[in-house]
């Protein structure tokens, strides 16, 4: 009898020994497998009542167009092009220009600022204001605000002859870039804090600390600014005083992977979008930061949003894939999938959307592409571009190459397209 309780109770003991181990293994899956997408039916969304006539003629003054930074000018321009000329950029171009006044304005990889005529490609001044930059400028009043690298700094110059106006020292790198909001200049920093300096002089009036580092632009609509960092959360901020409003977090991938923000987010439809390095795409609602939507797109995501609702198509965020090397339509309020496809390299940089045309660049072959925004069908390639690749005034096209910017006219009758450099194909450690 005693033999046998002992079997029976090795038995139980062997049981519980296995159901213990199972129980870990499948909590240890739960929580180091991927999470799945979400999905809100009831979450808000504001689509437009109507859709507003195509410009003749417009300015492109910060990085994403406007301080939603939506990255779509509704104009009348469409490929095939023509380069009109080409302006030669000596050093890495990773950020397109900002345009204002018939002038390009930009910045190379190694930090020398410059000024382009639109109309003749002719170099208006040149200044070294950096050791390096990886970021856009922003434009106000006559005034080009500047965020760098190395030194980490915000500079202000002036648009006219590139001269400094103030300089503010950071504790940090920055290649956010910055936007103007009434008397204010918002830019983020590595260190992990969100500023916000007064226009004229450069004073720090108020600065946020956030959990992570901040590479992303701020998005900004109706006084809130909008950024994400690199601890995988998205915050909601005051532009008046930089309290605040609320935070969100990423889902993140698996095996407890954060999924950190890199990418600029774009405001609209009662939304912010934002993609994360965790391979998603992500729509907060714009006032609560509820998750309305999460949508997988393969692969790491660091390219900023495109948002939009085109005369031609519903609303819908346009975006690029770096692992997966593709390139995504998701419609604005459910985050299904309306097409992708195949980008031939891996997408870094954030798309535009001008007309009904969407174009982006890979780093793999340097070429840049457009494609139909409704269908996702290739409509023209261009030899050249490997990071944020074009900008409009209405009238052309504003293409950055690997070293040059290029001002593209839609071909004539009779005339043939034309192509860029041979491509070379690099990329920047992130």
């Amino acid at each position: 009898m005693k033999n046998l309780w002992q079997n029976h109770k090795v038995a139980l003991l062997a049981v519980a020994g296995t159901v213990a181990v199972v129980a870990i293994v499948v909590a240890g899956y739960l929580v180091l497998k991927r999470p799945g997408d979400v999905s809100n039916e009831d979450a808000v969304f504001v689509p437009k009542e109507q859709k507003a006539e195509p410009v003749k003629l417009a300015d492109w003054p910060f990085y994403g167009l406007d301080k939603e930074r939506t990255r779509y000018l509704n104009a009348d321009v469409k490929p095939p092009f023509k380069v009109a000329w080409k302006a030669n950029g000596r050093k890495l171009l990773e950020y397109s220009p900002v345009l204002v006044g018939g002038s390009l304005y930009t910045i190379n990889n190694n930090g020398e600022a410059f000024a382009v005529k639109t109309r003749t490609g002719k170099i208006r001044w040149r200044r070294q204001v950096a050791g390096r930059n990886a970021s856009s400028p922003g434009y106000g009043d006559g005034v080009l605000y500047l965020s760098n690298l190395e030194p980490g700094q915000v500079l202000a110059l002036n648009a006219k002859n590139g001269k400094q106006r103030w300089k503010r020292e950071l504790p940090g790198r920055t290649e956010s870039s910055p936007v103007v909001v009434g008397d204010k200049v918002l830019a983020g920093c590595e260190c992990g804090t969100l500023y916000a300096f007064d226009r004229k002089s450069g004073k720090t009036l108020w600065e946020t600390d956030l959990p992570g580092e901040i590479k992303a632009a701020p998005a900004i609509s109706d006084g809130v600014a909008y950024v994400g960092d690199y601890s995988g959360t998205f915050t909601a901020v005051s532009v008046k005083d930089g309290s605040i409003k609320w935070q969100s977090g990423s889902q993140g991938g698996a095996f407890g992977q954060a999924g950190d923000f890199y990418s600029t987010a774009a405001v609209a439809f009662g939304r912010v979008y934002v993609a994360s390095k965790d391979g998603r795409v992500y729509s907060f609602e714009k006032d609560t930061g509820s998750l309305a939507w999460s949508q997988t797109a393969g692969g790491e995501l660091y390219a900023g949003i495109v948002a939009a609702d085109t005369p031609k198509t519903d609303p819908t965020v346009y975006v690029g894939s770096y692992a997966g090397e593709r390139f995504y339509a998701l419609d604005a309020r459910s985050g299904e999938e309306r097409w992708s496809v195949a980008a031939d390299g891996p997408i870094i940089g954030a798309a535009s959307l001008v007309g009904e045309t969407v174009y982006f660049a890979n780093l793999e072959t340097t070429h840049t592409t457009a494609v139909d925004a409704a269908t996702g069908n290739v409509l023209w390639t261009f030899r050249d571009g490997a990071y944020n690749p074009v900008i409009s005034d209405g009238e052309r096209l504003y293409l950055t190459g690997y070293k040059y910017v290029y001002a593209l006219r839609p071909v004539e009758k009779g005339e043939r397209d034309s192509g860029g450099t041979e491509p070379r194909g690099k990329k920047r450690d992130r």
